[in-house]
């Protein structure tokens, strides 16, 4: 197998990623590895290497990646070389591109881990319970009293529906 991106010699490094469940593969040469900085995991990026061989130095050119963590002084293309953030505040303030890619390879961008199915449908309902709750409470305050009402009924049904769930 030949390296996908010299073309010339034989593959013998083999990367792989899932990627919006989908696999992707690329297979170098040591010459190439070592350029790309396989060997060396904090200057390494499969990102990089399945996004078009450089996507890091474009982002450093580009004027939105200048702009750094008020905590830490990390850039995005810091992120983008190094795989990781400078700390916890990074998230936040490069939430939109960390959410964009955390979806990209994610299902979403929450975690929710693995837990057993009941336990996941009796979250759901309290979840649901206390966002209703929050609602009726608002339209209260407001004096809105049809909405308060609507919003009454809708809990009692939501509390029936997972009783009979339940016992069923």
């Amino acid at each position: 197998m030949l390296c996908d991106i010299c073309k010339e010699k034989e593959a013998t490094v083999h990367l792989t990623q899932m990627v919006e469940g989908k696999t992707k593969k690329i297979d170098l040469c040591e010459g190439c590895s070592k350029a790309k900085g396989v060997d060396d995991p904090a200057g390494f990026s499969l990102a990089d290497l399945l996004l078009g061989l450089g996507a890091s130095q474009e982002m450093e050119e580009s004027d939105a990646t200048k702009e750094k963590c008020p905590q830490c002084g990390f850039s995005q293309a810091d992120f983008k070389k190094t795989g990781r953030l400078g700390c916890a505040d990074c998230y936040d303030h490069f939430e939109e591109g960390v959410e964009g890619l955390l979806k990209s390879m994610h299902k979403g961008t929450r975690h929710t881990g693995k837990a057993p199915a009941v336990w996941q449908q009796t979250k759901v309902y309290v979840d649901r319970l206390h966002s209703l709750q929050a609602k009726l409470d608002k339209a209260v305050a407001k004096e809105d009293y049809e909405k308060a009402a609507q919003l009454r009924d809708e809990i009692s049904r939501v509390k029936s529906d997972f009783s009979e769930t339940k016992v069923g």
